[in-house]
């Protein structure tokens, strides 16, 4: 019941921005002047939205650093052009994924222009590992470590994202997930819109980090993420359980060493347990306060 009293509030509250009669006229965004306005905008509005989720039931934002909205609002100003890079990591069965398809389909939904890049293809090709040990699991067993930085093309990685900030379609790679452990280079086109959202454990490794404008961390029950995982591994990829708790195990000691470290670094962090519907009004909220304006009249 509280949840449907927060998705109601949250429909309220697009309402009255729309229909309000206190709106700013819209900033000249080719000056830097407006720019600088509506960043000032933008950080008012932003604290309202912050204070409605605190108290929702299952908020959706845990953390913010204290200067995201102030150095974001600076990016945009210094440089409006670029194309606004966004990050997203956690741990496995985070819910990283969900998270990324939601965020793409309300900005689809919003005739706002999105590209998203998945990291999990810049795998390094380990094809002759596994055709040496016969399996991707005794790969593993035999001491390979699938989520160490050396276990990805992050200088490609980096290329691409460098280049398709800058406005440039790349081509990515594609690992194939059937357990061949092959990575076609240059295979998946990617167009370079306005909105890239990177997606993965990658992501925020210390060789890409700098290349994002918004990182965001996704935390969830570790119970949740456990029993995710145990799904995936044995209905979707048939995997037995010994086998499946096994990974868990060791991509449980993955995160400890490659994903929470880059947790302090991170802009926001998402609540990986939020209710998807309340989490998209959310971003249709923020998409309405960034362009419900007064328009000039000649």
């Amino acid at each position: 019941m509280e949840n449907e009293n927060n998705n109601e509030g949250i429909y309220n509250l697009i309402a009255k921005e729309v229909n309000s009669h206190d709106k700013i006229f819209k900033p000249d965004f080719s000056q830097k002047t407006g720019r600088e306005l509506l960043a000032f905008y933008l950080q008012t509005k932003f604290k309202q939205v912050l204070a409605f989720d605190r108290k929702a039931e299952i908020p959706v934002i845990i953390d913010l650093k204290p200067d995201f909205i102030a150095r974001f609002s600076k990016r945009l100003i210094n440089n409006p052009k670029k194309r606004i890079v966004i990050g997203i990591t956690g741990e496995s069965a985070s819910g990283k994924s969900t998270i990324c398809r939601e965020i793409s389909s309300v900005i689809k939904n919003l005739n706002l222009p999105v590209s998203i890049v998945t990291t999990d293809n810049y795998f390094n090709d380990i094809s002759g590992l596994i055709e040496k040990y016969g399996t991707f699991d005794a790969l593993r067993d035999n001491g390979y470590d699938v989520d160490s930085p050396t276990s990805f093309q992050l200088d490609v990685l980096r290329e691409d994202l460098e280049a398709i900030s800058r406005g440039e379609d790349i081509m990515t790679p594609e690992y194939l997930l059937n357990g061949t452990g092959v990575s076609i280079p240059k295979s998946i086109p990617v167009k370079s819109n306005k909105i890239v959202v990177v997606e993965g454990m990658a992501t925020m490794y210390d060789a890409i980090q700098d290349i994002f404008d918004v990182k965001i961390y996704i935390e969830t029950d570790l119970e949740i993420r456990k029993n995710r995982f145990m799904t995936r591994a044995i209905k979707e990829r048939n995997q037995d359980i010994e086998n499946a708790k096994k990974h868990w195990e060791y991509i449980l000691n993955a995160g400890q060493k490659y994903i929470i470290p880059s947790r302090s670094s991170m802009d926001i962090i998402l609540n990986g347990d939020c209710r998807l519907p309340y989490f998209s009004k959310i971003l249709e909220y923020i998409h309405t306060i960034t362009n419900n304006f007064e328009q000039n009249v000649d």
